[in-house]
């Protein structure tokens, strides 16, 4: 009897122990297969989204220039950004596209989609490559970029600038307190083909560098006006009553700029002071870090240099 017992136990360890190694194998094969396909889960606001962990083939139909600033290979572009002049270089050969171009789309073999929520196809999108989406406004300058940075798997980069940027800008901010005077205030103006626009401190011309980091401050009139809404439309008229100490004023190339002739322009203080400090509205309606970057040089010497 007991002849036959230790046989018969040593035929159960060997099944047991090849069971094991099966299990032991489709494990490694699973965490191997994983690592083939090279994913990620993204974390976005409609819930976890499996994206390429290094993205080959971006159509960036919404935050292309932060896409950019994280060196994203992008194949699709909005035309916004491809008529931006800080990014026509860049994107020089990038098939230009938009929520509407299905085929042209998937003609571009996308492994990344990146889109507003308000855009039009969606789910089509997402048929044809995994696709996030962002809500604008619905974060902040800076972590609309780590966003970026999570999603293309390079958060490391993003928060690395993200740190470096604030204390620039804020010490920036500080020497030019300094000069003009902390309680000098600074408007944000705009021009197009019918009239003015005033702005608040999120809604891009620089705007978050000058209130936010730098802490500048706006007229109460641009506070009371643009703050809430992000912006606030005004006739030649009145725009001494929104005019700060200095003006940045965003020049639209397209827009109609004969009010800078008129007595009301001209008699400003900050026009008699020639404090006013022209952009180019074309290449600041961003805020990413390649136009914050861009518009940091402006300010910083054109406030304290003059």
């Amino acid at each position: 009897m007991k002849k036959l017992l230790i046989p018969f136990m040593l035929m159960l360890l060997i099944i047991s122990a090849c069971g094991s190694k099966t299990t032991t194998d489709k494990e490694n094969n699973t965490a191997t297969d994983e690592n083939k396909s090279g994913t990620i889960t993204y974390q976005s606001e409609t819930g976890p989204i499996e994206v390429p962990a290094e993205p080959k083939r971006i159509v960036a139909l919404s935050n292309a220039p932060n896409v950019i600033s994280l060196g994203g290979k992008i194949v699709g572009v909005d035309e916004w950004t491809n008529m931006n002049p800080l990014f026509k270089k860049k994107l020089k050969g990038i098939e230009v596209v938009s929520d509407e171009s299905l085929e042209k789309i998937i003609e571009l073999n996308p492994d990344l989609i990146i889109v507003g929520s308000e855009m039009k196809n969606i789910e089509k999108l997402n048929e044809i490559a995994p696709t996030v989406a962002f809500t604008w406004g619905k974060l902040d300058y800076l972590s609309q970029q780590l966003e970026i940075g999570k999603l293309l798997n390079k958060e490391k980069e993003a928060k690395e600038w993200v740190d470096d940027f604030k204390m620039r800008a804020e010490a920036t901010g500080e020497a030019i307190r300094a000069k003009i005077g902390e309680d000098a205030t600074v408007s944000v103006i705009e021009n197009d083909a019918k009239q003015l626009y005033v702005f608040g401190d999120k809604w891009a011309r620089g705007t978050e560098i000058l209130y936010q980091a730098m802490d500048l401050k706006m007229p109460k009139k641009v506070e009371k006006m643009a703050q809430k809404p992000g912006y606030y439309a005004l006739s030649l008229e009145v725009l001494p009553e929104f005019a700060g100490d200095y003006i940045v004023f965003s020049k639209n190339p397209d827009g109609d700029s004969s009010f800078l002739e008129t007595e009301i322009w001209k008699n400003l203080p900050a026009v008699k002071n020639n404090r006013v400090i022209e952009i180019n509205t074309k290449a600041s309606t961003y805020s990413d870090p390649i136009t914050l970057e861009y518009l940091l040089e402006i300010f910083k010497e054109s406030f304290l240099q003059n």
